[in-house]
């Protein structure tokens, strides 16, 4: 508000002196009254003494008149309330006025004075409240602006450190502090690492808080205000609060009286500190939570390394014989899993199975299964198959029932001297069995793979195994193969129609052999799975393959 010593200021313009006098006389006592003899002297007392809180112009002056004058500090100074005197009734000139020089009201020559004081002091508290609004929409603005200049500084800080240093440092050059310091708090007390900021301008250190006065902050969580104009120092205290919860302590030092921090300037640094608080908040959030998923991803990589150690990871070398396997889970650990056993009395146990589920739940049965597989597999005479398939079933099922899982696997025991291969299968994906010779010397078309369909329901899903056993002979040159069904539901691109559009299909078990037919030359179970894998740039399920070659 345009204020002189406590009063409005008031011009008055009129070329007539005496007129001119008469309205300093009636309205000194109550404004600072200026006065102009013209309104180019108008102009340039106004250029001189600023915003006039009301001016009282006459119309008609050499020129220029009131009129054109009034309306020239429209622009600049649209809070004025204007007034203007005159001796004419021509309506013309009246509502040139009141449009073009935004006059408040106008009054005729001779004026009544208690008629003009009572419409002065209309004007004034116009003028008052008018300018109240305006300030506080102005505020409001900059506040607005502030906060979100600010806010937009704080929240470009990717990590809490960063965040801490940003809030100081966007937050005293904002403020125009000498110096400033920020103490993350955890648990009611100050963390020893401090983030400061200070004035570039500033060459001399005078950052002198106690820490008393940090303490009492932390005890009560109440701002702290020490200003001394005669020694030129501020210091202002504010905590960092979000939902009860104190994050921080913020410091500011200002050695300039000219920029103490006013009232209006305390509230806009609580409101910018709120919002900072919240930023900040987040950010410890967010730490803590990379914090927990690193360690996660730490403690996920020991038990991929532990789960990859609990399959087979090598086996004797046969002769007459080729095994090859690999397993490659969807995630850190999988539910897949396979077996690889030789026996003292020389069979070759073959295993390969899939719990339901992935992760880490999957991964705790599947060392369960393994477990309790192998312990059946190193008796001295182990049963056959389907027996172990059901003593597998007994073992688990409460476990598998309990936790809504089951167990999908192929157990097959191979005896070299005979070439027989008995097996089981609880609800597996089905075996394949294929001669290479065949494969190698015939033409593609006239070799099938032999799809071992002898199959009863996975593990866990009743409390007695139910399925049927099988067996068949290999001879020389002969393949058995294992698959999850992480490879058959795989998806690969399917040969161009007549649109040229090329299409995703799920390779399936049929996709699969076409590939081993493309791959004929050398069963090479590395390279058939990278090139499915490759087709696939998400993996959606573990992916596990075994085979057993009779050379």
């Amino acid at each position: 508000m345009s204020r002189g010593e406590g009063k409005l200021k008031l011009m008055v313009v009129d070329d007539e002196p005496d007129n001119l006098d008469l309205l300093y006389r009636t309205f000194r006592r109550e404004f600072k009254v200026y006065k102009a003899d013209s309104a180019f002297s108008a102009m340039k007392v106004l250029e001189d003494e600023g915003e006039m809180a009301l001016i009282i112009s006459d119309q008609r002056m050499p020129e220029m008149n009131g009129t054109e004058f009034l309306g020239r500090t429209l622009e600049k100074y649209p809070n004025t309330v204007r007034i203007l005197l005159t001796g004419y009734t021509d309506v013309e000139d009246l509502v040139e006025a009141i449009n073009s020089g935004k006059v408040f009201k106008y009054i005729t020559k001779p004026w009544n004075p208690e008629e003009l004081k009572a419409v002065v002091q209309q004007a004034s508290e116009t003028y008052k409240i008018v300018t109240q609004r305006t300030n506080t929409l102005t505020r409001a603005l900059r506040r607005e602006s502030m906060l979100n200049e600010v806010m937009s500084a704080i929240r470009e800080s990717l990590d809490y450190s960063s965040m801490l240093s940003t809030i100081i440092q966007t937050v005293g050059q904002t403020f125009d502090a000498t110096e400033g310091k920020l103490w993350p708090v955890e648990g009611d007390r100050l963390m020893p690492e401090s983030f400061s900021y200070q004035n570039p301008e500033i060459t001399q250190n005078n950052f002198s808080f106690t820490p008393e006065q940090f303490l009492e902050v932390v005890i009560n969580r109440q701002i702290q205000l020490e200003e001394s104009s005669d020694q030129n120092i501020c210091k202002l205290i504010i905590p960092l609060i979000y939902q009860q919860d104190l994050l921080a302590v913020l410091a500011l030092y200002q050695q300039d009286s000219s920029k103490f921090w006013s009232s209006e300037d305390i509230e806009l640094i609580e409101s910018v500190l709120e919002q900072g608080a919240l930023a900040l908040s987040q950010a410890k959030l967010y730490q803590h939570t990379r914090e927990l998923a690193e360690q996660m991803r730490n403690e996920l990589e020991v038990a991929r390394q532990i789960q990859s150690n609990l399959l087979p990871q090598s086996w004797p070398y046969f002769d007459k014989l080729r095994i090859q396997a690999c397993c490659y889970p969807a995630r850190e650990v999988g539910g897949d899993f396979f077996e690889v056993y030789t026996h003292s009395q020389g069979d070759i146990w073959l295993a390969l199975g899939d719990v339901s589920g992935k992760g880490v739940p999957a991964a705790l049965l599947m060392a369960s299964v393994m477990s309790v597989m192998r312990r059946e597999l190193s008796q001295e005479h182990p049963p056959d198959p389907y027996e172990i398939m059901q003593n597998l079933n007994i073992g688990l099922c409460d476990h598998l029932i309990s936790n809504n899982c089951f167990i999908t696997m192929v157990l097959a025991r191979y005896t070299p001297e005979t070439g027989l291969l008995a097996y089981a299968n609880a609800g597996h994906i089905y075996p394949l069995v294929w001669s290479q010779t065949a494969l190698l010397t015939a033409e593609n078309d006239e070799v099938k793979p032999n799809f071992l369909k002898e199959r009863g329901i996975p593990l866990g899903i009743l409390p007695i195994w139910k399925g049927k056993a099988g067996t068949i002979d290999l001879n020389s040159g002969d393949v058995f193969l294992l698959t999850s069904d992480g490879i058959t539901e795989a998806t690969v691109v399917q040969e161009a129609t007549d649109s040229r559009e090329q299409t995703r299909v799920m390779l399936q078990q049929e996709g699969l052999w076409e590939l081993l037919k493309q791959h004929k030359n050398q069963i090479d179970l590395n390279g058939l799975l990278a090139y499915i894998r490759a087709n696939n740039q998400v993996q959606e399920d573990d992916q596990t393959i075994l085979s057993l070659e009779v050379l």
